[in-house]
Protein backbone atom coordinates (compact mmCIF):
# COMPACT_ATOMS: atom_id res chain seq x y z
CA UNK A 1 0.00 0.00 0.00
CA UNK A 2 2.83 2.51 0.67
CA UNK A 3 4.80 1.34 -2.40
CA UNK A 4 1.12 2.40 -4.43
CA UNK A 5 0.62 5.72 -2.57
CA UNK A 6 4.58 6.74 -3.30
CA UNK A 7 3.37 6.26 -6.90
CA UNK A 8 0.35 7.50 -6.29
CA UNK A 9 2.19 10.93 -5.50
CA UNK A 10 4.42 10.37 -7.98
CA UNK A 11 2.07 10.99 -10.52
CA UNK A 12 0.15 13.70 -8.52
CA UNK A 13 3.62 15.95 -8.56
CA UNK A 14 4.20 15.19 -12.39
CA UNK A 15 0.99 16.70 -13.10
CA UNK A 16 2.06 19.94 -11.36
CA UNK A 17 5.59 20.13 -12.72
CA UNK A 18 4.82 19.60 -16.28
CA UNK A 19 3.82 23.51 -16.69
CA UNK A 20 6.85 24.78 -14.84
CA UNK A 21 9.01 22.19 -17.18
CA UNK A 22 7.34 23.25 -20.89
CA UNK A 23 7.17 27.22 -19.23
CA UNK A 24 8.87 29.12 -21.91
CA UNK A 25 6.69 26.65 -24.71
CA UNK A 26 3.76 27.04 -23.20
CA UNK A 27 4.18 31.08 -23.25
CA UNK A 28 5.49 31.28 -26.73
CA UNK A 29 2.63 29.01 -27.82
CA UNK A 30 -0.18 30.84 -26.44
CA UNK A 31 1.69 34.45 -25.95
CA UNK A 32 1.56 34.51 -22.66
CA UNK A 33 3.30 37.09 -20.27
CA UNK A 34 4.97 36.48 -17.28
CA UNK A 35 2.23 37.37 -15.28
CA UNK A 36 -0.72 35.30 -17.09
CA UNK A 37 1.79 32.39 -17.04
CA UNK A 38 2.02 32.64 -13.09
CA UNK A 39 -1.74 33.44 -12.98
CA UNK A 40 -2.83 30.29 -14.67
CA UNK A 41 -0.19 27.90 -12.67
CA UNK A 42 -1.73 29.61 -9.60
CA UNK A 43 -5.19 29.14 -11.02
CA UNK A 44 -4.38 25.23 -10.05
CA UNK A 45 -4.95 26.17 -6.28
CA UNK A 46 -7.63 28.48 -6.76
CA UNK A 47 -10.33 25.39 -5.52
CA UNK A 48 -7.20 22.88 -4.41
CA UNK A 49 -7.37 24.90 -0.58
CA UNK A 50 -11.45 24.47 -0.29
CA UNK A 51 -11.18 20.84 -1.85
CA UNK A 52 -8.50 19.77 0.13
CA UNK A 53 -10.48 20.75 4.16
CA UNK A 54 -13.95 19.87 2.32
CA UNK A 55 -12.75 16.24 1.45
CA UNK A 56 -10.16 15.83 4.57
CA UNK A 57 -13.96 16.06 6.34
CA UNK A 58 -15.00 13.01 4.04
CA UNK A 59 -12.21 11.22 5.15
CA UNK A 60 -13.54 10.72 8.37
CA UNK A 61 -16.95 9.27 6.89
CA UNK A 62 -15.95 7.54 3.81
CA UNK A 63 -13.10 5.15 3.09
CA UNK A 64 -10.17 7.03 2.12
CA UNK A 65 -9.48 3.95 -1.24
CA UNK A 66 -12.60 5.20 -3.03
CA UNK A 67 -11.51 8.62 -2.16
CA UNK A 68 -7.87 8.00 -3.30
CA UNK A 69 -9.45 6.51 -6.68
CA UNK A 70 -12.23 9.28 -7.59
CA UNK A 71 -9.21 11.68 -7.28
CA UNK A 72 -6.86 10.04 -9.80
CA UNK A 73 -9.67 9.21 -12.12
CA UNK A 74 -10.43 13.29 -12.02
CA UNK A 75 -6.65 14.15 -12.93
CA UNK A 76 -6.67 12.04 -16.35
CA UNK A 77 -10.36 13.54 -17.45
CA UNK A 78 -9.37 17.04 -16.27
CA UNK A 79 -5.82 16.94 -18.09
CA UNK A 80 -7.52 15.28 -21.65
CA UNK A 81 -9.12 18.68 -22.96
CA UNK A 82 -5.42 20.96 -22.85
CA UNK A 83 -4.06 17.56 -24.22
CA UNK A 84 -6.01 17.65 -27.34
CA UNK A 85 -5.73 21.33 -28.13
CA UNK A 86 -7.33 25.11 -26.54
CA UNK A 87 -5.71 28.00 -25.11
CA UNK A 88 -5.58 30.05 -22.16
CA UNK A 89 -9.20 29.48 -21.59
CA UNK A 90 -9.04 25.66 -21.71
CA UNK A 91 -5.50 25.66 -19.88
CA UNK A 92 -7.15 27.83 -16.69
CA UNK A 93 -10.11 25.24 -16.73
CA UNK A 94 -8.12 22.28 -16.88
CA UNK A 95 -5.68 23.58 -13.88
CA UNK A 96 -8.80 24.69 -11.66
CA UNK A 97 -10.22 21.12 -12.36
CA UNK A 98 -7.38 19.73 -11.57
CA UNK A 99 -6.29 21.50 -8.71
CA UNK A 100 -9.54 20.80 -7.36
CA UNK A 101 -8.93 17.26 -7.58
CA UNK A 102 -5.54 17.10 -6.01
CA UNK A 103 -5.84 19.47 -3.46
CA UNK A 104 -6.71 16.63 -0.57
CA UNK A 105 -4.41 14.26 -2.23
CA UNK A 106 -1.71 14.37 0.15
CA UNK A 107 -3.54 14.63 3.63
CA UNK A 108 -5.58 11.44 2.08
CA UNK A 109 -2.70 9.65 1.05
CA UNK A 110 -0.85 9.66 4.19
CA UNK A 111 -4.15 8.98 6.27
CA UNK A 112 -4.29 5.88 4.44
CA UNK A 113 -0.96 4.85 4.41
CA UNK A 114 -0.21 5.42 8.27
CA UNK A 115 -3.48 3.74 9.03
CA UNK A 116 -1.25 0.61 8.58
CA UNK A 117 1.25 1.77 10.83
CA UNK A 118 1.40 2.59 14.89
CA UNK A 119 3.09 6.03 15.80
CA UNK A 120 6.10 4.76 16.94
CA UNK A 121 6.65 3.39 13.00
CA UNK A 122 4.57 6.42 11.08
CA UNK A 123 8.32 8.23 10.69
CA UNK A 124 9.38 6.24 7.29
CA UNK A 125 6.25 5.88 5.82
CA UNK A 126 5.12 9.26 6.24
CA UNK A 127 8.01 10.22 4.57
CA UNK A 128 8.21 8.01 1.98
CA UNK A 129 4.86 9.61 0.79
CA UNK A 130 6.68 13.08 1.12
CA UNK A 131 9.48 11.29 -0.78
CA UNK A 132 6.56 10.72 -3.17
CA UNK A 133 6.79 14.44 -4.52
CA UNK A 134 10.89 14.64 -4.92
CA UNK A 135 10.39 11.16 -6.87
CA UNK A 136 7.59 12.27 -9.39
CA UNK A 137 9.61 15.57 -10.30
CA UNK A 138 12.90 13.52 -10.43
CA UNK A 139 11.48 10.92 -12.91
CA UNK A 140 8.99 13.71 -15.02
CA UNK A 141 11.79 16.22 -15.24
CA UNK A 142 14.16 14.27 -17.81
CA UNK A 143 10.96 12.17 -19.06
CA UNK A 144 8.68 14.90 -19.91
CA UNK A 145 11.31 16.97 -20.80
CA UNK A 146 11.99 14.81 -23.34
CA UNK A 147 8.41 14.43 -24.33
CA UNK A 148 8.01 17.93 -24.65
CA UNK A 149 11.59 18.56 -26.78
CA UNK A 150 10.14 15.93 -29.50
CA UNK A 151 6.43 15.63 -29.41
CA UNK A 152 5.49 19.25 -27.85
CA UNK A 153 3.97 20.14 -24.51
CA UNK A 154 0.84 18.76 -24.80
CA UNK A 155 1.75 14.99 -25.86
CA UNK A 156 3.56 15.92 -21.90
CA UNK A 157 0.35 16.50 -20.58
CA UNK A 158 -1.09 13.42 -22.21
CA UNK A 159 1.40 11.23 -20.92
CA UNK A 160 0.50 12.50 -17.45
CA UNK A 161 -3.00 11.76 -17.71
CA UNK A 162 -2.42 8.09 -19.06
CA UNK A 163 -0.51 7.50 -16.00
CA UNK A 164 -3.29 8.21 -13.81
CA UNK A 165 -5.46 6.07 -16.12
CA UNK A 166 -2.74 3.44 -15.04
CA UNK A 167 -3.14 3.58 -11.30
CA UNK A 168 -6.26 3.74 -11.02
CA UNK A 169 -6.56 0.45 -12.71
CA UNK A 170 -4.20 -1.01 -10.26
CA UNK A 171 -5.80 0.24 -7.02
CA UNK A 172 -9.14 -1.13 -7.58
CA UNK A 173 -8.20 -4.26 -6.91
CA UNK A 174 -5.25 -3.58 -4.67
CA UNK A 175 -6.29 -0.51 -2.20
CA UNK A 176 -7.35 -1.26 1.06
CA UNK A 177 -6.30 0.57 4.10
CA UNK A 178 -4.90 -1.10 7.13
CA UNK A 179 -5.56 -1.75 10.96
CA UNK A 180 -4.65 1.61 12.47
CA UNK A 181 -7.25 3.05 10.56
CA UNK A 182 -9.06 4.56 13.79
CA UNK A 183 -6.42 4.22 16.25
CA UNK A 184 -5.83 6.15 19.83
CA UNK A 185 -3.27 8.61 20.08
CA UNK A 186 -0.74 6.29 21.31
CA UNK A 187 -0.67 4.77 17.92
CA UNK A 188 -2.76 1.21 19.28
CA UNK A 189 -5.87 -0.33 17.35
CA UNK A 190 -9.05 1.55 18.26
CA UNK A 191 -10.56 -1.45 20.37
CA UNK A 192 -7.57 -1.18 22.78
CA UNK A 193 -4.80 -3.42 23.87
CA UNK A 194 -6.28 -6.76 24.41
CA UNK A 195 -9.71 -5.28 24.49
CA UNK A 196 -11.37 -6.35 21.72
CA UNK A 197 -14.32 -4.82 22.34
CA UNK A 198 -13.37 -1.53 21.77
CA UNK A 199 -14.65 0.01 25.59
CA UNK A 200 -11.40 -0.64 27.90
CA UNK A 201 -10.34 1.82 29.58
CA UNK A 202 -7.31 2.93 27.95
CA UNK A 203 -9.51 3.55 24.87
CA UNK A 204 -12.00 5.46 27.15
CA UNK A 205 -8.89 8.06 28.50
CA UNK A 206 -7.69 8.23 24.68
CA UNK A 207 -10.84 10.01 23.59
CA UNK A 208 -10.80 8.71 20.38
CA UNK A 209 -12.71 5.19 20.15
CA UNK A 210 -15.46 4.59 17.91
CA UNK A 211 -18.15 3.80 20.45
CA UNK A 212 -21.31 5.83 20.59
CA UNK A 213 -20.98 7.13 23.78
CA UNK A 214 -17.24 8.70 22.91
CA UNK A 215 -17.37 12.71 22.54
CA UNK A 216 -16.13 14.08 19.60
CA UNK A 217 -13.64 16.73 19.65
CA UNK A 218 -14.13 19.67 18.16
CA UNK A 219 -12.67 21.12 14.95
CA UNK A 220 -12.19 24.45 16.86
CA UNK A 221 -10.27 22.85 19.64
CA UNK A 222 -7.91 21.04 17.49
CA UNK A 223 -7.17 24.32 15.42
CA UNK A 224 -6.77 26.66 18.18
CA UNK A 225 -3.62 24.00 19.54
CA UNK A 226 -0.26 25.74 19.13
CA UNK A 227 1.17 22.42 17.84
CA UNK A 228 -1.44 22.35 14.67
CA UNK A 229 -0.75 26.15 14.35
CA UNK A 230 2.93 25.34 14.33
CA UNK A 231 3.27 22.84 12.02
CA UNK A 232 0.75 24.30 9.66
CA UNK A 233 2.38 27.41 9.76
CA UNK A 234 6.12 25.44 9.31
CA UNK A 235 4.49 23.43 6.52
CA UNK A 236 3.47 26.53 4.27
CA UNK A 237 6.74 27.81 4.28
CA UNK A 238 7.80 24.29 2.82
CA UNK A 239 4.28 24.61 0.30
CA UNK A 240 6.04 27.78 -0.61
CA UNK A 241 9.37 26.19 -1.97
CA UNK A 242 7.44 23.99 -4.17
CA UNK A 243 5.38 26.03 -5.67
CA UNK A 244 8.22 27.99 -6.41
CA UNK A 245 10.32 25.35 -7.42
CA UNK A 246 7.63 24.03 -9.80
CA UNK A 247 6.47 26.54 -11.68
CA UNK A 248 9.62 29.07 -11.80
CA UNK A 249 12.95 27.08 -10.53
CA UNK A 250 13.71 26.27 -14.03
CA UNK A 251 13.42 29.59 -15.98
CA UNK A 252 14.84 31.48 -12.41
CA UNK A 253 18.19 28.88 -13.27
CA UNK A 254 18.37 30.11 -17.03
CA UNK A 255 16.77 33.47 -17.61
CA UNK A 256 17.80 34.56 -13.74
CA UNK A 257 21.16 32.82 -13.46
CA UNK A 258 21.99 32.34 -16.76
CA UNK A 259 22.85 28.46 -16.87
CA UNK A 260 21.84 26.37 -19.82
CA UNK A 261 19.09 24.17 -20.59
CA UNK A 262 21.56 21.48 -19.66
CA UNK A 263 23.35 23.01 -16.61
CA UNK A 264 19.31 24.03 -15.25
CA UNK A 265 18.18 20.27 -15.77
CA UNK A 266 20.89 19.36 -13.91
CA UNK A 267 20.74 21.78 -11.17
CA UNK A 268 16.95 21.21 -10.42
CA UNK A 269 17.22 17.36 -10.32
CA UNK A 270 20.30 18.13 -7.85
CA UNK A 271 17.80 20.01 -5.88
CA UNK A 272 14.81 17.32 -5.85
CA UNK A 273 17.36 14.62 -5.30
CA UNK A 274 19.01 16.68 -2.04
CA UNK A 275 15.53 16.75 -1.31
CA UNK A 276 14.66 13.24 -1.06
CA UNK A 277 17.48 12.38 0.90
CA UNK A 278 16.78 15.03 3.34
CA UNK A 279 13.20 13.83 3.85
CA UNK A 280 14.63 10.47 4.57
CA UNK A 281 17.27 11.09 6.93
CA UNK A 282 14.76 13.05 8.69
CA UNK A 283 12.58 10.19 9.21
CA UNK A 284 15.69 8.43 10.45
CA UNK A 285 17.07 10.32 12.75
CA UNK A 286 13.21 10.97 14.04
CA UNK A 287 12.71 7.37 14.45
CA UNK A 288 15.94 6.89 16.04
CA UNK A 289 14.91 9.78 18.33
CA UNK A 290 11.63 8.59 19.17
CA UNK A 291 13.01 5.00 19.99
CA UNK A 292 15.27 6.73 22.82
CA UNK A 293 12.28 8.40 24.38
CA UNK A 294 13.36 12.05 23.17
CA UNK A 295 10.11 14.16 23.52
CA UNK A 296 8.21 14.76 20.08
CA UNK A 297 8.57 18.48 20.46
CA UNK A 298 12.45 17.94 19.73
CA UNK A 299 12.60 14.18 17.68
CA UNK A 300 9.64 16.42 15.33
CA UNK A 301 9.31 19.98 15.71
CA UNK A 302 13.36 21.26 16.59
CA UNK A 303 14.52 18.63 13.66
CA UNK A 304 12.39 19.73 10.76
CA UNK A 305 11.97 23.27 12.25
CA UNK A 306 16.35 23.56 12.01
CA UNK A 307 15.94 22.10 8.11
CA UNK A 308 13.61 25.38 7.49
CA UNK A 309 15.90 27.74 8.96
CA UNK A 310 19.14 26.76 7.31
CA UNK A 311 17.22 26.86 4.36
CA UNK A 312 16.26 30.24 4.80
CA UNK A 313 19.64 31.43 5.82
CA UNK A 314 20.55 29.88 2.09
CA UNK A 315 17.94 31.70 0.55
CA UNK A 316 18.77 35.20 2.51
CA UNK A 317 21.86 34.94 1.55
CA UNK A 318 21.96 33.90 -2.40
CA UNK A 319 21.18 37.01 -3.97
CA UNK A 320 24.17 38.85 -2.57
CA UNK A 321 26.23 35.71 -3.08
CA UNK A 322 29.57 35.72 -5.82
CA UNK A 323 28.26 33.60 -8.91
CA UNK A 324 29.94 30.08 -8.84
CA UNK A 325 30.05 27.15 -6.71
CA UNK A 326 28.95 29.53 -3.54
CA UNK A 327 26.04 30.19 -6.02
CA UNK A 328 25.06 26.71 -6.21
CA UNK A 329 25.69 25.54 -2.70
CA UNK A 330 23.18 27.96 -1.61
CA UNK A 331 20.60 27.05 -4.25
CA UNK A 332 20.82 23.67 -3.48
CA UNK A 333 20.03 24.36 0.16
CA UNK A 334 18.34 26.71 0.34
CA UNK A 335 15.74 25.02 -1.85
CA UNK A 336 16.98 21.34 -1.21
CA UNK A 337 15.96 21.26 2.75
CA UNK A 338 13.06 22.43 3.40
CA UNK A 339 10.48 19.35 2.22
CA UNK A 340 11.49 17.53 5.04
CA UNK A 341 8.54 19.17 6.91
CA UNK A 342 5.59 17.97 5.13
CA UNK A 343 6.32 14.63 6.57
CA UNK A 344 6.95 16.02 10.37
CA UNK A 345 3.74 17.90 10.24
CA UNK A 346 1.42 14.96 8.84
CA UNK A 347 2.76 12.62 11.68
CA UNK A 348 3.08 15.82 14.38
CA UNK A 349 -0.89 16.09 13.70
CA UNK A 350 -1.10 12.55 13.55
CA UNK A 351 -0.16 12.21 16.98
CA UNK A 352 -2.04 15.00 18.55
CA UNK A 353 -5.41 14.61 16.97
CA UNK A 354 -7.94 11.84 18.06
CA UNK A 355 -8.49 8.83 15.43
CA UNK A 356 -11.97 10.43 14.50
CA UNK A 357 -10.64 13.87 13.71
CA UNK A 358 -7.58 12.95 12.06
CA UNK A 359 -8.87 13.07 8.07
CA UNK A 360 -10.25 17.22 9.25
CA UNK A 361 -7.53 18.00 10.19
CA UNK A 362 -4.79 17.08 8.12
CA UNK A 363 -7.79 18.54 5.62
CA UNK A 364 -7.59 22.09 7.00
CA UNK A 365 -4.04 21.96 7.40
CA UNK A 366 -3.61 20.99 3.72
CA UNK A 367 -6.01 23.67 2.96
CA UNK A 368 -4.50 26.58 4.92
CA UNK A 369 -0.61 25.49 3.67
CA UNK A 370 -1.95 25.09 -0.46
CA UNK A 371 -2.81 28.78 -0.45
CA UNK A 372 1.21 29.33 -0.88
CA UNK A 373 0.67 27.82 -4.08
CA UNK A 374 -2.13 30.16 -5.00
CA UNK A 375 -0.15 32.90 -3.85
CA UNK A 376 3.59 32.20 -4.99
CA UNK A 377 3.31 31.59 -9.07
CA UNK A 378 1.64 35.07 -9.40
CA UNK A 379 3.55 37.05 -7.21
CA UNK A 380 6.89 35.72 -8.74
CA UNK A 381 5.90 36.10 -12.09
CA UNK A 382 4.57 39.89 -11.38
CA UNK A 383 7.91 40.67 -9.87
CA UNK A 384 9.71 39.10 -12.93
CA UNK A 385 6.78 41.37 -15.56
CA UNK A 386 8.06 44.40 -13.12
CA UNK A 387 11.96 43.65 -12.45
CA UNK A 388 13.09 41.58 -14.97
CA UNK A 389 15.71 38.99 -13.57
CA UNK A 390 15.81 40.90 -10.42
CA UNK A 391 12.44 39.67 -10.21
CA UNK A 392 13.71 36.36 -9.04
CA UNK A 393 16.60 37.92 -6.68
CA UNK A 394 13.24 39.47 -4.79
CA UNK A 395 11.26 36.47 -4.86
CA UNK A 396 14.52 34.19 -3.40
CA UNK A 397 14.64 37.05 -0.21
CA UNK A 398 10.61 36.80 0.07
CA UNK A 399 11.03 32.74 0.29
CA UNK A 400 13.78 33.24 2.90
CA UNK A 401 11.55 35.64 4.92
CA UNK A 402 9.03 33.29 4.99
CA UNK A 403 11.13 30.10 5.49
CA UNK A 404 12.62 32.05 8.78
CA UNK A 405 9.24 32.58 10.20
CA UNK A 406 8.18 28.77 9.76
CA UNK A 407 11.62 27.49 10.79
CA UNK A 408 11.00 29.78 14.25
CA UNK A 409 7.09 28.53 14.63
CA UNK A 410 8.40 24.77 14.16
CA UNK A 411 11.26 25.04 17.01
CA UNK A 412 8.55 27.05 19.10
CA UNK A 413 5.28 25.92 19.04
CA UNK A 414 5.12 22.83 18.33
CA UNK A 415 4.92 20.64 21.62
CA UNK A 416 2.75 16.84 20.40
CA UNK A 417 2.83 15.43 24.20
CA UNK A 418 1.41 18.90 26.15
CA UNK A 419 -1.70 19.37 23.62
CA UNK A 420 -2.34 15.76 23.11
CA UNK A 421 -3.03 16.34 27.07
CA UNK A 422 -5.11 19.18 26.73
CA UNK A 423 -7.21 17.76 23.53
CA UNK A 424 -7.98 14.73 25.99
CA UNK A 425 -9.10 16.98 29.04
Amino acid sequence: MTALLVVFMMINFADKSVLGLAADQIRKDLGLSSSAFGLANSAFFLLFSICGAAVGLLADRIRPKWLLLAMAVLWSVAQTPLAVGGGLAVLVTSRVVLGAAEGPAFPVAQQATLSWFPNHRRNLPGALIVLGITLGVLVAAPVLTWVINHHGWRSAVAVVALAGVVWSLLWIPLGSEGPYAATSNTGSPATGSGDRTGTGKGASRAGTGTGPAQRKTPYRRILGTRTWIGATTAYFGTYWVIAFALVWLPSYLHDGMGYSRAASAQLLMLVWGLSGVVVLGQAGLTGWLLRRGVASRWARGRVGGIFLLVGAAACLALPSAPAGAATVVLLVAGFGLTGAMGSVAVTTVMEVVPADRRGGALGFMNAVVTTAGLIAPTLIGHLVDIRGAAGYQHAVLITGALLLISGTAAVTLINPERDARVLSA
